[in-house]
């Protein structure tokens, strides 16, 4: 079954570090809080039969061979991420970016981060759920709710099987020896994710 780990696993870091001006961790904990944010705004939007089927045809629009022997990040269309993003989070990207950046601690600006890896990371997205979605059985639904969690995670670890507590953790926890124990589906640093996405598409 597809995890966010899995779709985190084919973001090659280095590149993504390169285009956000940051080191390979920080991109990680970058993409590790867009991805979940994406996922849930694409969600939202498949929310009625009307918005799923649009969903669905605009995935299939999207190359699933562009995973194929590694992602390029220099070969995104990030014009056409823009666009993705813009449909998925719409108003909500700049409440997003805020609560991102208020949460955040160590100087790391997480919102401007995740604000500008998100067109990076929504076409690669699309073409993840091109190719889930033609093995999926639970249809399009059944895929966006088994990637951010149809259960609730253990602590510190987002839904989907993505330890958002210890990737975030390691970036804002110093030398990541003496971390706080965080409470359920929140991470490290008081950025509890979960809450904030649940916030702006009205789940609890």
């Amino acid at each position: 079954m597809a995890d966010l780990n899995e779709l985190l696993d084919l973001i090659p870091l280095d590149q993504l570090g390169a285009k956000l001006g940051v080191d390979a961790q920080t991109a990680r904990a970058t993409a590790a809080t867009a991805l979940p944010s994406l996922l849930a705004g694409l969600q939202n939007n498949a929310g009625s039969p009307e918005g799923e089927d649009a969903l669905a045809s605009a995935i299939k629009q999207h190359d699933a061979a562009f995973l194929d022997g590694g992602v390029d990040i220099d070969a995104v269309d990030t014009a056409d991420g823009q666009k993705i993003v813009q449909h998925s989070l719409g108003e909500n990207q700049s409440a997003l970016t805020a609560q991102l950046s208020g949460a955040a601690p160590g100087g790391v600006d997480l919102g401007a981060l995740v604000q500008k890896a998100l067109p990076i990371l929504a076409p690669i997205v699309m073409s993840y759920l091109a190719k889930k979605l033609s093995t999926s059985q639970g249809g399009l639904g059944g895929l966006l709710g088994g990637l951010l969690g149809g259960q609730a995670g253990t602590a510190g670890q987002q839904p989907g099987g993505l330890d958002l507590g210890g990737i975030l953790g390691g970036l804002f926890g110093g030398d990541g020896t003496q971390q706080q124990q965080p409470q359920q589906g929140q991470a490290p640093g008081g950025l509890d994710l979960g809450g904030i996405l649940g916030g702006l598409f009205g789940k609890k």
